[in-house]
């Protein structure tokens, strides 16, 4: 695992996280960091955080539904990628949007 002055990475992201609780980009990469270690309960746990906070953070709905999808969990990733398809239109994202409905039609056909 990759540490810096000690730290993994999943410590310095806690750490940057108690001095920008509301980051919802740090609560992303942490989510991201803890798959790469294995702990999938805690991604989806950040995750859902995330959507909680900040549900136009369309990147956390991709990520979010590939965990479910991973977990067999094919019907929450189909609503997951539904939620994050509204977000993305909603905020013009076009390739969030492309990259959604891809996931999202490749689950339902």
């Amino acid at each position: 695992m990759f540490t810096f002055g000690g730290m993994s990475r999943i410590e310095q992201l806690q750490a940057f996280l108690k001095d920008s609780p509301e980051d919802s980009f740090l609560l992303h990469a942490l989510a991201l960091e803890h798959i790469k270690a294995g702990d999938e309960a805690a991604a989806k746990a950040c995750f859902e955080q995330n959507l909680q906070r900040a549900p136009q953070y369309v990147a956390t709905y991709y990520h979010l539904g590939k965990l479910l999808e991973r977990a067999s969990d094919t019907e929450g990733a189909i609503h997951i990628y539904q939620l994050g398809i509204e977000q993305a239109s909603a905020a013009g994202d076009n390739h969030a949007l492309s990259e959604l409905r891809s996931v999202y039609e490749d689950l339902i056909y």
